[in-house]
């Protein structure tokens, strides 16, 4: 067997990294549940001890996406999830009232807890402020020819965009955002996932992969937009039933990512020239 590549070991590790990131998430509400017992959605477990895991995790995860997102739509498509990762973790979701003890949401259903707005807003202000910083740093290499702008123009527009629109929602509509965002943040990185799965599964660049790789793929993308539409449908009715409907579903689509990023370590385990080395 030949000795593997710095590259190599690099983008394994980065693969089992992600992966690993829904192993930690999974065990740190594993041990909170232990106390606070089990809540109607992963996301709940950010008012509880889990929140450092929880937050470090997704961060993680962002900065490990923008390191293996390839070469077009698939780099598109990453560095996108990479900028809604950090605004799941750092804008909290709304919460029902007496789910945990000691956190008020002052209303019928479920809102945001107003003890923890200082929190969101050091979040998203810190946000907004150091992805201004890396967009400006990534056109400064690009006029210091370091970078190829035609190759991340894509990614620079969209997280500019992202970056606009984030601050206007915050500085002008900020109860909504407050109430809306974390949900629109999970839809959108989950969603942008199933159509990884998809461009993985079919590239236009390259050898496919096997037929098996290519299954599991489609199955992924396929399993990830159901499980997405099921959340968005069923959500309305889910305290009315009385089923941990986004537990469930959000459980499903960590699984799914995590399914995601295990296979596509073994397919491109070999893989001595990454994709991404000249994206």
């Amino acid at each position: 067997m030949a000795a593997s590549t710095s590259s190599q070991r690099t983008y394994r590790y980065l693969r089992l990294g992600i992966a690993g990131t829904v192993v930690v998430i999974f065990t740190s509400v594993g041990v909170a549940a232990a106390t606070v017992g089990w809540l109607p959605s992963v996301s709940d477990y950010f008012y509880t001890p889990a929140r450092a895991s929880f937050v470090g995790a997704l961060i993680a995860v962002s900065l490990a996406l923008v390191a293996l997102s390839g070469r077009g739509a698939e780099r598109a498509l990453l560095d996108a999830a990479a900028l809604f990762a950090p605004l799941i973790a750092l804008v909290p979701t709304t919460l029902a009232p007496g789910a945990i003890p000691g956190v008020v949401a002052p209303c019928a259903v479920r809102c945001f807890p107003p003890a923890y707005e200082g929190l969101a807003a050091n979040g998203v202000v810190t946000y907004l402020i150091v992805g201004s910083l890396t967009v400006l740093v990534a056109l400064l290499l690009a006029a210091l020819k370091q970078l190829d702008l035609a190759a991340v123009g894509f990614s620079l527009i969209v997280t500019t965009a992202v970056l606009i629109v984030v601050a206007a929602a915050w500085l002008f509509a900020r109860d909504a955002f407050l109430a809306q965002g974390h949900f629109v943040a999970t839809i959108a990185f989950f969603g942008l996932f199933a159509a990884v799965a998809v461009i993985n599964a079919f590239p236009r660049r390259g050898t496919p992969p096997a037929l098996v790789f290519r299954v599991l793929y489609v199955m992924i993308a396929v399993a990830l937009a159901a499980v997405l539409v099921a959340y968005i449908v069923l959500l309305p009715q889910a305290d009315a039933r009385g089923l941990p409907i986004v537990l469930i579903a959000e459980a499903a689509a960590l699984s799914l990512f995590f399914a995601f990023w295990v296979v596509q370590g073994i397919e491109k385990w070999d893989d001595a020239d990454p994709s991404i080395a000249r994206g």
